[in-house]
């Protein structure tokens, strides 16, 4: 079977904006920098903090992934909740979807695919489909 997704460029102020919201998003859910680092995908650090200052030369596909779950997810979780703390804290609380583990402990196992299940978890929820 032939691969047909297409690989989507950026410009480094559409990088810069997206790394802007998901390091705001990190730091409404209480992330520290160890775990942002996980689910960016393990860039170096120095291109992590390079980011957080905004100084985005490159970003990889693979952490562009995992930016737009990370937004779909904040996104799925402000539509169900109409109090942004509780939205907030969802993330942080113990899920039977997830076998008891938070969505954040299923976020630092450090795979796309955990990204993934939290947001189409989330998607489900508020009947996205």
């Amino acid at each position: 079977m032939k691969n047909t997704a297409r690989k989507i460029d950026f410009n480094k102020d559409q990088l810069n904006a997206g790394l802007r919201a998901v390091f705001n998003i990190f730091e409404n859910w209480g992330f520290k920098n160890n775990e942002m680092l996980v689910i960016l995908g393990q860039p170096s650090r120095q291109t992590f903090y390079n980011w957080k200052k905004g100084k985005v030369a490159n970003v990889s596909h693979d952490t562009t992934t995992r930016m737009s779950y990370i937004l779909g997810i904040y996104k799925a979780l402000q539509i169900l909740f109409t109090n942004s703390e509780r939205a907030d804290d969802w993330v942080n609380k113990p899920n039977k979807a997830f076998g008891g583990e938070s969505a954040k402990e299923r976020m630092l196992a450090g795979e796309i695919m955990d990204l993934a299940k939290v947001r189409h978890h989330l998607d489900a929820a508020r009947g996205a489909w």
